[in-house]
């Protein structure tokens, strides 16, 4: 559960966030006070045609109090049509402004930290939190503002007309600011509670979507909606609670709004039977009493809104304050994707030339189990190296360390430049790697939007170029070509087409390192020799890594990279032709 931090931070957070939705805000309170001045001006003009009516006021004609009025309501239709136009038009465009920036936010945060959070969380937290935040700075603040100046220009419509009575009215505000204060506290823990339970909810759901086929295989559907059941049964409870905690408060509070009304009511009809009052007054007396007590109800309803949005902004404070990925701040090299004839030089100047490994050690916790132990390799410009060993030694780890998703506890890992100096690696440096994961790694959307996630200016003639690289040639007999839709994770297509559309898709980024993990574990033999031999010509000069157990792969590697546990067997790494044993050796988490 995210920690409650003072007020006064997440004042500092929102004021911060809400730079972007100021125009909304002041629309919002702009339409907000106008409304409050038309309802205390049709008061006004209600209380007029009861007394002209009467005989007690012969300032206006009937008819010119009707044409008034009859203004005045047309102008209350046009602000509210405003208002809703204001709201629906700016308040999409402002929830969707803060998703996007919480969202490039949490994707450049550091991997090791975003990982610890589930998805479904996540997910809950940047569509549920982000729509109460942004519901707060753009319609709860011009609410407060418009609440606060309604009570105070309908108060003091009422003093105008009988003082006493509107201090009489008033004098519940002290009791409902107590009654507020007392609960905040509790309510506020509760809803912290409430949107943990929900995050848990979502979170499940999610995840039985996501693998329904192993659900349908293991035929375990009655035990996952079960589970679903008594999560959804944990947030029932909590949402009991909080509902019967500040129900309670609420419901005290309307008693007294009742009794209220009530003396202003017998008020009012005792002035009028001594004559003191008019019936236009009387009248007046009771819509003002609704236009005190209206915002006083608001400002209790409030706490809770307030409450909700303290919960959302720390929970969204949380994500944005993990440590944030140095490669989404700055990178040392140019991009990989410049086109122009100064970034191509530059890249050219700066770009490495080999990838040294001194003696390094990697554990993922400082109290869990050594991983990599002591392992030292050079990989030498435009050499084709394959890691082995077994799983749980290490291979992913590695993978994730060329690729600075981690940092090693011991050792160094270096770039040697051109003049033969070094320089460490570094999360800025990740643009120097093309990377291919283990699995389906295709987004949904048409195998064009896949590729040009890695280039997104590359031509028709490039793309056509890597596809036949990879042995993904298929595309161009598909009914819809290049254009044809994948689902999530690649639907539609079978393991090994995604596998090659993926391996494509890294070759449109012109890196001098080139990552494959298990890239080809689902094609034939035959199909994956000819993608890696087609790999190994196309990719010349530059140095390609595969983590593999596959033949077809060894063959075409000028070195070979074996991981062992620290249990006694020899590990070695060298040429693939004539090895040289070392030890260095890893074990599972």
């Amino acid at each position: 559960m995210a920690a409650q931090r003072p007020f006064s931070q997440l004042f500092l957070w929102l004021w911060h966030h809400g730079r972007k939705f100021r125009t909304q805000t002041v629309l919002n309170t702009v339409t907000g006070l106008l409304s409050v001045g038309s309802g205390l001006a049709f008061v006004g003009i209600t209380k007029t045609a009861i007394d002209v009516a009467t005989h007690k006021n012969d300032t206006f004609t009937l008819t010119q109090v009707i044409v008034m009025m009859l203004c005045v309501m047309l102008f209350q239709i046009v602000i509210n049509f405003s208002n809703r136009w204001v709201r629906a038009l700016l308040g999409v465009r402002a929830q969707n402004r803060m998703q996007q920036v919480m969202f490039h936010r949490l994707l450049s945060r550091n991997w090791m930290n975003i990982r610890h959070y589930h998805s479904g969380d996540v997910l809950n937290r940047l569509f549920k939190d982000v729509g109460t935040l942004v519901g707060l700075l753009t319609d709860d603040i011009p609410g407060l503002i418009t609440t606060i100046v309604q009570f105070i220009g309908a108060f003091c419509f009422l003093c105008t007309m009988d003082s006493r009575l509107a201090w009489v009215i008033v004098g519940i505000l002290p009791l409902t600011l107590i009654i507020s204060k007392l609960y905040m506290k509790r309510l506020r823990s509760l809803t912290h509670q409430v949107r943990a339970e929900e995050s848990k909810v979502q979170s499940a759901i999610q995840e039985a979507v996501q693998h329904s086929l192993v659900i349908k295989t293991l035929d375990s559907l009655d035990y996952v909606v079960g589970r679903l059941a008594n999560t959804q049964q944990h947030l029932h409870s909590k949402v009991i609670e909080k509902t019967k905690y500040s129900s309670f408060s609420a419901t005290f509070v309307n008693l007294g709004f009742a009794a209220g009304y009530l003396v202003t009511f017998a008020w009012g009809v005792f002035e009028l039977q001594r004559d003191a009052i008019t019936y236009g007054v009387l009248l007046a007396f009771i819509q003002l009493v609704g236009q005190i007590q209206g915002p006083l109800r608001s400002l209790s309803s409030y706490v809770p809104t307030f409450i909700n949005a303290a919960t959302a902004c720390e929970r969204l404070m949380e994500l944005e304050q993990m440590p944030a990925d140095r490669a989404a701040m700055k990178r040392a090299f140019a991009s990989p994707q410049s086109t122009t004839e100064a970034g191509e030089k530059k890249t050219r100047r700066i770009s490495p030339t080999g990838l040294r490994f001194s003696h390094v050690t990697y554990r993922y916790t400082p109290t869990s189990r050594i991983v990599l132990r002591d392992f030292s390799f050079y990989f030498a410009p435009g050499t084709v190296t394959a890691i082995l060993g077994e799983t749980g030694v290490g291979k992913t780890t590695l993978v994730r360390l060329l690729l600075s998703l981690v940092r090693p506890v011991g050792g160094s890992m270096d770039f040697v430049l051109e003049d033969g100096s070094t320089m460490a690696v570094m999360a800025e440096h990740r643009n120097l790697f093309a990377y291919v994961p283990q699995g389906n790694s295709l987004l949904s959307g048409t195998i064009r939007d896949n590729l040009l996630l890695a280039d997104p200016q590359a031509t028709e003639e490039q793309m056509r170029t890597v596809l036949e690289v990879a042995g993904a040639d298929f595309v161009f007999a598909l009914p819809q070509g290049i254009d044809t839709m994948c689902t999530e994770q690649g639907g539609g297509l079978s393991e090994g087409q995604a596998q090659r559309i993926c391996i494509a898709r890294a070759l449109l980024r012109p890196c001098p390192f080139m990552l494959f993990d298990e890239s080809t574990s689902a094609l034939d033999e035959s199909t994956e020799e000819g993608v890696v031999q087609r790999l190994v010509e196309y990719c010349a000069g530059r140095t390609l890594i595969f983590i593999t157990h596959r033949p077809a792969v060894l063959r075409y590697c000028t070195h070979q990279v074996h991981l062992a546990r620290p249990d006694g067997m020899a590990a070695h790494q060298g040429a693939s032709t004539s090895p040289v044993r070392r030890r260095f050796t890893g074990e599972m988490l």
